[in-house]
């Protein structure tokens, strides 16, 4: 679905990415670790179009994206989930979820429908749909912010950091919620710091660091790598 080709992103003289190669296949969610500042966000930046990388190619579902807008990628089928949320906070849940759906705001019964869908997803929404985004809880925040972006439809869902700040139990909970999007049939790639929540729903992993893809494997072998479980997991 999504092929990265010796992808590189420069900020002046420093490169942030160096020859990033991977492949995401229809289906999958796929885990992309790494510490604060190893380039994971510069990685979904670049997919999304926000940023313009300094060499090689991306593709996805055999369409090259490099140059394309980032409204256009989102039309393609990619969205990105922002670190942080980065809701409206004086504007309401319903409100913050509409803006996701924009992308498609002729099919206005379409995206009423999609609307329901994502308080069928997260039911605390529909309670508060009325209420300022701002007022809810980091978790509850955290919940509008994968339904927004769950309204553009997209075919592949970039998730950068979803349990940062959030509770443990929000975070298993938040977990839960995203390997069901994925069970629905929307491919996900998930940046985490959180390397065991995230490589228990995983079915395959991406190591980043210092702007370099260093690692790659399956659910299992990431979980039994020595060097994984010291650098993220502990021992």
């Amino acid at each position: 679905m999504l092929r990265l080709n010796q992808l590189d992103v420069c900020y002046g003289s420093f490169k942030a990415l160096n020859n990033i190669d991977m492949t995401i296949g229809a289906g999958e969610l796929v885990v992309l670790l790494g510490a604060n500042g190893a380039g994971k966000t510069t990685l979904f930046n670049a997919i999304s179009g926000l940023i313009k990388p300094t060499a090689g190619d991306m593709e996805f579902e055999g369409q090259r994206l490099s140059g394309r807008k980032p409204s256009a990628i989102v039309s393609a089928g990619i969205v990105q989930c922002a670190e942080g949320r980065k809701l409206f906070p004086q504007m309401s849940v319903a409100q913050n979820l509409m803006l996701g759906g924009y992308v498609h705001r002729r099919d206005k019964v379409g995206n009423r429908q999609r609307q329901q869908e994502m308080y069928q997803l997260f039911p605390i929404l529909a309670e508060k749909k009325d209420q300022p985004a701002g007022s809810l809880s980091g978790g509850q925040q955290q919940m509008v912010a994968i339904g927004r972006a769950m309204m553009s439809r997209p075919r592949l869902l970039m998730l950068d950091e979803p349990s940062l700040g959030l509770a443990p139990l929000i975070v298993r909970q938040m977990f839960e919620t995203i390997k069901q999007i994925n069970r629905l049939g929307t491919t996900v790639l998930l940046a985490e710091q959180n390397a065991f929540a995230a490589l228990k729903i995983a079915s395959r992993a991406y190591v980043m660091e210092n702007g370099r893809l260093v690692m790659e494997g399956d659910r299992e072998t990431m979980l039994g790598n020595e060097r994984i479980r010291k650098a993220y997991i502990g021992a």
